[in-house]
């Protein structure tokens, strides 16, 4: 595809957009040649777009999109290593390599986000992470090396042992680092593919962590949906669910595509206050009086439950919504979790997608990665304008002030003075950034320079 300016990349939270100069490279010698030959504007790599705030955009600049660079290279049956280019999806992966053996057993991703349709460069440059994090850490754990090219031309290969230091610099780099071409990962034997899930109804803050506790030493995916709206005594209350891989149970991989799609974006946000209220009520008695179902089933709605249907960002209508998720340290978790949940509530700006977890002690080779031991809570709130952003920023403060930090891959709002607060490696990372790389939220947090070239009209 020849380069040209565009309007219609957008975040996915829909709050953000820009024109950018896209090129679409057919494969890796013309993504080279394309960073090479990007001129005096700002570039970009891109994925597949699933980032929910601007770290994967670049207005005013290049954008590299590397979807169709999607081939596999090597897969070895023996030892699970997979070498693949960096376009390639985490879909495509379970669908060619993840499928059950006659015993049921199979390899797998050891660690996947909450959806599949992201990008390897997306999955490394922001260190995602799991429902597994306090069994297995972030995906960066399990890269074993990756190609990567600087705006110079220079062609790296980096490991823990070779260029280690932009190794570690690109994980969780934001994709500030050069254009990540191709990579290596260890894939995960499990002893089947189907998992046994269980989902427990929690009355308060407390009943969650009493589970949590008790859970994360012999479940190895867990996360809670809270009810950000409840106040006093059922302040958190919510459903844990927790799985673990059936030995001897196969489960075909999932689709490359859902299966249904919203292709049509509503006039207005379907999450009203009222819908957003009345839901939260009843998914949290769903489980009736027993308060607690268990099954065995395929991992797909484990891992990726909004996979199901396409295109579901549009529910919030043509304004969008943000995506706001932190983690804060143990000594502090339950003080600052609790002040958040009674801003939430206070508010009136509720969610119908928040979510709770354990991070656990396995670090990251990452610089800049998110998770750290701790509580994470991540909800998506509808774009109310001012009234969103000032509590957008209340939360932030209460965080920072807790010693946590806010996830840059789903952030629109950060303040620079938050993100300095919350990654302490920040310096050390600055060193490393490519000279011509660039992205709204580096500008937006300081990372980089503001840009300073005149927009096409």
């Amino acid at each position: 595809m020849a380069a040209a300016w565009r309007n219609d990349y957008r975040s996915w939270g829909g709050t953000l957009s820009g024109s950018h100069h896209v090129s679409r490279p057919a494969d890796l010698a013309s993504a080279e040649r394309e960073l090479v030959a990007a001129g005096d504007l700002p570039v970009l790599g891109f994925g597949c777009g699933r980032s929910y705030g601007d770290v994967a955009l670049n207005p005013g600049g290049n954008l590299i999109d590397c979807r169709l660079l999607d081939r596999f290279i090597d897969f070895d049956p023996t030892s699970g290593i997979l070498a693949c280019e960096a376009g390639v999806r985490l879909a495509d992966i379970l669908a060619v390599i993840c499928r059950p053996q006659a015993d049921g057993s199979g390899w797998l991703l050891p660690v996947t986000p909450g959806t599949r349709f992201v990008t390897v460069a997306g999955a490394i440059a922001n260190d995602v992470h799991g429902k597994n994090h306090h069994s297995l850490g972030c995906f960066g754990r399990h890269v074993l090396s990756f190609d990567i090219v600087r705006s110079d031309g220079r062609h790296t290969t980096c490991s823990r042992e070779s260029d280690s230091e932009l190794f570690a610099a690109t994980i969780g780099g934001l994709g500030l680092t050069g254009l990540i071409l191709r990579a290596r990962l260890q894939m995960r034997r499990v002893s089947g593919l189907a998992v046994e899930a269980e989902d427990i109804r929690f009355d308060n803050l407390d009943g969650f962590f009493s589970i949590a506790e008790e859970s994360d030493g012999t479940w190895e995916y867990t996360a809670a949906w809270i009810d950000c709206l409840a106040r006093g005594n059922a302040l958190g209350r919510g459903i844990y669910s927790r799985a673990r891989h059936q030995p001897g149970r196969g489960a075909e991989p999932p689709a490359r595509s859902p299966g249904r799609n919203m292709a049509v974006q509503p006039r207005f946000s379907l999450a009203t206050p009222l819908t957003v209220r009345m839901f939260n009520a009843f998914y949290w008695r769903k489980l009736g009086r027993l308060g607690r179902s268990r099954r065995v089933q395929s991992y797909e709605s484990v891992f990726y439950p909004l996979d199901a249907v396409g295109g579901w960002n549009r529910i919030y209508g043509p304004s969008g919504f943000y995506q706001f998720q932190s983690v804060v340290p143990m000594a502090t978790a339950r003080e600052s979790t609790t002040e958040m949940l009674k801003q939430i509530a206070g508010s009136g700006q509720g969610s119908m997608l928040s979510v709770l977890k354990l991070f656990g002690d396995l670090s990251s080779p990452g610089l800049l990665s998110f998770p750290m031991p701790g509580l994470t809570l991540a909800l998506d709130f509808p774009n109310r304008g001012d009234a969103t952003r000032q509590l957008l920023g209340k939360l932030e403060q209460i965080v920072i002030d807790a010693g946590g930090r806010v996830y840059p891959a789903k952030d629109a709002l950060m303040s620079a003075a938050g993100f300095r607060a919350g990654y302490p490696n920040f310096e050390a990372f600055v060193g490393h950034i490519d000279p011509r790389f660039s992205s709204a939220l580096a500008r937006r947090v300081g990372l980089v320079a503001p840009l300073e070239v005149r927009l096409p009209s």
